[in-house]
């Protein structure tokens, strides 16, 4: 491991210095020493290292410095920051310019050679990668991601240029707009491509059982808890955690997982033993962060834990020049697994998908495509194979009745805005047959939240409440 890979340690302490040269020699790596940043300067360009780790706090250049200089460069190299206890902040901000990881001093040896076996990995893996990504730019597509529009282009940059760290990644955007993908695509053109990649849904787990989903548990930890089970850290180890609506995990939840992300060490529930643990966590959240961390939803210092990287999603609306390319990247999906021969999409249907504001986004997409392969069967999509209601707001103005109504909603003028609320939540309900996640995805809600708003209504079926009170 490593025999090809030269290191660069820039640390001023000559003690430290010597030890960790001889510590990373020791794992078969090609090693050069340097004393502060600008002693640095002078080696990379002499002698070109793969890996640099360097102190923070240096004298005459210290470890800021140096990456911005690495970065002038254009220096191909992953860099490794040191940091003493307490300057979180600064490692944070060195990773926002361009550092790999950062390691707290004093340093854990188990941790510093995993960390340089994903740094060497990740190099190989940037040039693997280069053709592919210029194929990418030119045919507009990322893994599952379709664009070629200036906001999804950039938005693949930045994917390419984090994909490759090991940094921890928040996720932003509106439901439907395909958060997800994102994630699996950070995970596809990363070093850890190949091992796990586990979606977790913090909405869908129940508050009493979320710890054990995400951190694992041993027999006898709980009342029900019959054998040792492992946790989604676990099933992830080597490879990438999502944890999706991150504002929705409990907060006491949400202080040991950033214990975890801290130290890199997991504790199951019951269990008295720490486990090194070596995951990849990206967040993913369609909230707005800040006003979630002001509420009090989400932990402040988690948010900055796991914001080292921002990729916001735009929603659909902000790139409808894609819509053609998306279509088309559906068809091929849906024409294998409905068995049709769909060729494509005519003017009118086009005109009609263009002029429409998408608010469930690339999803909403997604399953109008779905539905109209399926009625279409082969030749082309045309305006009839769209739902009835196709383009028409949930609840509009019917100024003739003097009422709101549409998709079998009737609110009368005058009810408030809680009750027009409860009749659209609990009809949409009642025509998903009580799929609770189909029709949370459809409100645009977080399954959390509409349990939650069932249960003001005192009911777990739209049928029961519906019963109470007669729609007007």
């Amino acid at each position: 491991m490593g025999a090809n890979e030269r290191v660069l340690i820039v640390e001023d302490e000559l003690h430290a210095l010597a030890g960790l040269a001889e510590l990373v020699s020791g794992w078969g790596y090609r090693t050069e020493t340097a004393r502060d940043g600008i002693e640095g300067l002078e080696k990379v360009a002499e002698w070109i290292p793969g890996i640099i780790v360097t102190d923070l706090k240096m004298p005459r250049m210290d470890g800021l410095e140096l990456l911005t200089r690495l970065s002038e460069m254009q220096l191909n190299a992953a860099v490794i920051v040191l940091t003493a206890q307490g300057s979180i902040e600064r490692a944070v901000e060195a990773m926002k310019m361009g550092a790999y990881d950062f390691i707290q001093k004093p340093i854990d040896p188990t941790r510093l050679k995993t960390v340089l076996a994903n740094a060497s990995r990740q190099r190989e893996t940037e040039r693997e990668l280069e053709v592919t990504r210029r194929k990418l730019r030119d045919t507009g597509f990322l893994g599952s991601l379709v664009g070629s529009s200036r906001k999804m282009q950039e938005m693949f940059a930045m994917i390419e240029r984090v994909a490759p760290s090991n940094v921890s990644v928040l996720i932003t955007g509106e439901s439907g707009t395909g958060k997800e993908l994102v994630a699996r695509t950070l995970h596809e053109l990363s070093p850890r491509r190949g091992k796990p990649f586990v979606p977790v849904n913090c909405a869908a787990i129940p508050e009493t059982l979320i710890e054990s989903e995400i951190f694992g548990h041993e027999k006898g930890a709980f009342t029900g808890a019959l054998e040792r089970r492992a946790g989604c850290f676990e099933l992830a180890e080597e490879g990438t955690l999502l944890l999706d609506e991150i504002g929705e995990m409990p907060v006491g939840t949400q202080a040991k997982l950033l214990r975890v992300l801290e130290d890199k060490k997991l504790r199951r529930l019951g269990s008295k033993v720490e486990t090194p643990m070596n995951v990849r966590v990206l967040a993913a959240t369609n909230k707005n962060p800040e006003e979630a961390v002001t509420s009090g939803h989400l932990r402040g210092d988690l948010y900055y834990r796991l914001n080292v990287f921002n990729l916001h999603m735009p929603p659909l609306r902000e790139h409808k020049e894609d819509i053609p390319a998306i279509i088309e990247a559906l068809l091929a999906d849906m024409n294998s697994k409905h068995g049709r021969e769909v060729k494509g999409v005519d003017g009118d249907m086009l005109a009609r998908l263009m002029a429409h504001d998408w608010p469930g986004n690339v999803r909403e997409l997604r399953n109008t495509i779905e539905r109209a392969v399926i009625l279409c069967g082969e030749g082309y999509m045309e305006t009839r194979h769209l739902p009835p209601a196709f383009g028409q707001r949930f609840l509009r103005a019917e100024v003739s009745t003097n009422n709101y109504s549409d998709s079998g909603v009737h609110v009368e003028i005058g009810s408030t805005v809680d009750e027009a609320e409860r009749m659209l939540i609990l009809k949409t309900l009642e025509s998903t047959r009580n799929n609770k996640t189909r029709a949370a995805e459809i409100l645009g809600i977080s399954l959390k939240t509409l349990h939650n708003k069932l249960k003001e209504y005192g009911s777990t079926t739209a049928s029961e409440t519906l019963e109470e009170r007669p729609v007007v």
